[in-house]
């Protein structure tokens, strides 16, 4: 992997930011700070300054939902698949661009943290770290020992990547003080957490310390969870086109639903039961003599997004 610790500015996730980042660049719109005319009209537009417009960018790439490419000393951007379904382009509507249902958070989270091609100090955590109860400075001498073996850079150093580990708290752990309007004072963004606090998949407990517990995620709708096994599914068996995993993979393997998720085991396995009954035993799980095994019929893999519809257009209807 390559390491990206940097971009972001140290500015976390906030609301509206990928939907911004979508309407801006599908109304023409560029979220490049290299180029002098592109920056003005980006801070005249979005309302926020430079290093804004660069951590707006940061997030809306990974997220997967802006997509920027470099070729012959220029740059374009564009919006992903996942973009347009989500928040919208021109003139199509998007499921859900507010994030106003849990559900496109956790696709969120999923989505910034299935990446094997950049390693990031979030990524660290979801994917590689075993911390459940710890401080932070352990999770920093873990993360800067092992970032030269997962990463071809060999460049950063602490101070960077201690930056993007404040980062990632700072999106993912509410504030234990947070900050209040005044009477009279305006809102603005500063007021408002990551949306991916709402989680609670990592907490901040006082004193240097936090704690990240393998939990059942009640919160986790079982058409993202079918959604994430999916995606993994593809991602593991793509050479060998197999259509089975085990529970231990599933569960404890980088990328995976169990890992991403902080899912524990028996949270893990209610989502499997749950996910054979909705996907009409497509996906099917044994637990016996000590084998447990998930199949997955492989038309399947094809039309992962029909368990995202599903999801929202029954969201849809229960307003």
């Amino acid at each position: 992997m390559k390491a990206r610790f940097t971009g972001h500015d140290t500015f976390p996730l906030r609301y509206g930011w990928l939907y911004k980042a979508v309407d801006f660049i599908s109304n023409g719109g560029k979220l490049l700070t290299s180029n002098e005319e592109n920056t003005r009209d980006a801070i005249v537009k979005l309302g926020v300054g430079k290093n804004m417009i660069n951590a707006i960018k940061y997030w809306g790439e990974s997220t997967s939902v802006v997509v920027t490419e470099s070729k012959n000393n220029s740059a374009t951007q564009a919006i992903s698949h996942n973009g347009m379904y989500l928040f919208g382009a021109s003139h199509s509507v998007g499921k859900d661009p507010y994030l106003e249902n849990i559900g496109s958070i956790w696709l969120i989270h999923f989505w910034l943290n299935f990446n094997a091609d950049q390693l990031t100090a979030y990524r660290y955590f979801f994917n590689f770290s075993n911390f459940q109860h710890f401080e932070k400075v352990g999770l920093l001498d873990a993360l800067l020992e092992d970032a030269s073996s997962l990463t071809t850079d060999s460049t950063s150093n602490e101070k960077t990547i201690k930056k993007d580990l404040d980062c990632f708290f700072n999106t993912y752990c509410k504030k234990r003080k947070s900050k209040v309007a005044k009477v009279g004072e305006k809102i603005t963004e500063e007021h408002f957490s990551s949306p991916l606090v709402e989680l609670n998949l990592v907490q901040d407990v006082g004193g240097g310390f936090y704690k990240s517990d393998l939990s059942v995620r009640d919160s986790l709708p079982i058409e993202v969870f079918i959604y994430a096994l999916i995606e993994y599914v593809k991602f593991e068996t793509l050479e060998s086109q197999a259509n089975s995993l085990d529970f231990d993979s599933i569960q404890t393997k980088p990328y995976s639903p169990g890992r991403i998720f902080r899912l524990s085991e028996s949270g893990l396995g209610q989502l499997l039961d749950e996910a054979q009954k909705v996907s009409n035993s497509d996906i099917t799980w044994i637990d016996s003599l000590g084998l447990r095994q998930i199949q997955i019929d492989r038309k399947l893999l094809d039309d992962p997004i029909r368990y995202l519809d599903a999801y929202f257009h029954g969201v849809k209807n229960n307003v």
